[in-house]
């Protein structure tokens, strides 16, 4: 089995303070809950730092059959990244993925360093779903795998959905990329609520705010 990125939301946050946010979510596969993943946003001005934490186990008669972890630090100047540290274990395979941005010529411009040496545009986003401004681009990079990805990003119109066990007025947008297909929703003020992943195997990965 193989996870995407789903690395990697405001009814469910809990703010700590005026620039600080945290949003928890647990996560199911084809409805049996197999962990959780943490995001902490902090602000600061245009000053931008989130923390990712995942951590998934999907047993089979009892045997845990996949594990995931994944860990990510992501600095940002407004919308756009500064700087990536982000290490992903599936089972025995480890992925570490490393980058800044590279003021050192006339222009500036993002460097991975890891996986794979590479030079991307001068402003880069991930996988930001807490950012509405992610939902206009056609690039992104995955921070699981160090992949800058062709992606395509339509609107599907608003849906009633449930949040926290309440219905809830949403936008629902579809993301496609290579082997990602991944349904957001989002509030009227943009939002981030619901996650929904199809993996490449026909798995489906559901993000529930708790």
């Amino acid at each position: 089995m193989k996870f995407w990125h789903v690395s990697g939301i405001a009814l469910a946050f809990v703010c700590h303070s005026a620039h600080a946010q945290e949003w928890q979510f647990n996560v199911f596969l084809d409805e049996k809950p197999i962990g959780q993943h943490r995001f902490a946003l902090e602000e600061n001005g245009a000053q931008r730092t989130l923390t990712s934490e995942a951590s998934f186990d999907v047993k089979f008669l009892f045997v845990n059959a996949y594990r995931y972890r994944h860990t990510a630090k992501e600095r940002w100047n407004g919308n756009c990244l500064n700087a990536i540290e982000a290490r992903t274990e599936e089972n025995r395979e480890t992925t570490i993925v490393k980058g800044a941005l590279d003021k050192s010529t006339d222009k500036a411009a993002f460097v991975l360093q890891s996986p794979k040496p590479k030079t991307l545009g001068d402003c880069v986003m991930t996988f930001a779903y807490w950012n509405p401004a992610m939902l206009k681009q056609t690039r992104l990079l995955n921070p699981q795998t160090g992949e800058y990805l062709d992606t395509r990003i339509t609107a599907l119109g608003k849906e009633n959905i449930t949040v926290k066990g309440q219905p809830t007025d949403a936008e629902h947008y579809r993301l496609e990329a290579p082997k990602l297909k991944i349904d957001l929703w989002y509030s009227s003020d943009q939002q981030w609520l619901a996650l929904r992943s199809t993996t490449p195997e026909g798995y489906i990965i559901n993000y529930r705010l708790r």
